[in-house]
């Protein structure tokens, strides 16, 4: 038996609306490294989410914000008019700092960590995969 390919936005997005259409509220997965849960809310719509900010390497003063799933990477919301963030910039555990978006379904990505906002590690707009590395957040001493 082969495995699902979660670097494929088509698979995440035939997954929600099969899960969808099936009435199934949803579905979690955990492999090593990350865990995906697609929660299906009322009226078709659907949640997903993910582990948060994971430490850069052991004793380093940094954490890695990942991709819980894969599809489109952006920094602002697709829908807001504001200017963007420069960096650095100080974010708290519970901010947003980017999105990851596949169709309809956009998914906030919370820093998870307190700290310095001071790098992406991937483009705005690029396809991202499971895992994949988005932004860097240097933690205070």
């Amino acid at each position: 038996m082969s495995s699902i390919d979660f670097s494929d936005p088509a698979t995440i997005a035939f997954l929600t609306d099969a899960l969808t259409a099936a009435g199934v509220d949803g579905l979690e997965i955990s492999r090593p490294g990350g865990q995906l849960r697609i929660v299906v809310a009322g009226n078709g719509g659907a949640r997903i989410s993910s582990a948060e900010a994971t430490p850069h390497a052991p004793g380093s003063a940094s954490a890695v914000v990942k991709a819980p799933m894969a599809g489109r990477f952006c920094v602002e919301h697709p829908a807001a008019s504001a200017e963007p963030q420069n960096l650095p910039r100080s974010v708290s555990d519970a901010d947003i700092v980017g999105f990851v978006g596949v169709g309809h379904i956009l998914l906030p990505l919370r820093a998870g960590r307190s700290g310095v906002l001071t790098r992406l590690l991937a483009e705005p707009g690029a396809l991202v995969g499971f895992g994949d590395p988005l932004v860097e957040i240097e933690l205070p001493s």
